[in-house]
């Protein structure tokens, strides 16, 4: 069996490795291995979301599938006094990304392992950050979006990003079905960032 990202128990051998840089004025170092997504660096639709996302003001905030936790960690530092959830079903992204909250000196957040809103069942979020597992299908990422309009507090926003050849627009759309004013807040390098909002 190929070792995939989404695997919840990756069987590839383990050896991390660390890099540092810099996303919204914030330093940090992120513990990467084989067997998560984009091991050595920030990747592409990552960066594009961290870019455009706007954490101000929420209180309880979601990254979800949150790999070893670059777009939680970096929404944490920018909102200091919200809670942040990061949730992935890979039991080493999990482990990484708890060792990157201490690595980055991040005090306001915590992970928790599961596929999909699992983790969360009977949790409201004021922001859901998602960079989903394009590649698992239109119909799990389709159940991630419903799923995720159904844990937003009224107000509450969810943000997506999908390289544009991948079916970006097709899950705007999806987005439309279950939030309201879906907006195209990013784009770059071949991904779409959309930001949707729950009446």
């Amino acid at each position: 069996m190929n070792d995939h990202y989404y695997s919840e128990t990756p069987i590839s051998l383990s050896k991390p490795e660390i890099y540092h840089s810099e996303l919204r004025g914030v330093e940090f170092k992120m513990w990467t291995d084989h067997g998560v997504f984009s091991r050595g660096h920030t990747d592409t639709g990552s960066r594009e979301l961290i870019l455009a996302m706007d954490v101000e003001g929420a209180k309880n905030v979601l990254d979800l599938g949150c790999g070893y936790g670059v777009i939680g960690i970096i929404a944490a530092k920018l909102n200091p006094d919200a809670h942040f959830i990061l949730t992935d079903p890979n039991e080493r992204a999990v482990q990484l990304a708890r060792r990157n909250l201490e690595s980055n000196d991040v005090r306001n957040a915590e992970v928790r392992q599961g596929e999909g809103l699992f983790p969360v069942a009977d949790e409201q979020f004021d922001v859901i950050l998602t960079n989903p597992p394009i590649r698992t299908g239109n119909a799990l990422v389709f159940s991630l979006i419903a799923d995720s309009a159904a844990h937003l507090v009224p107000g509450g926003r969810m943000y997506l990003v999908a390289r544009t050849k991948q079916g970006a627009k097709t899950f705007a759309a999806e987005m439309g079905r279950h939030l309201s004013a879906v907006t195209q807040v990013g784009q770059g390098s071949g991904f779409r960032v959309y930001c949707g909002t729950k009446i």
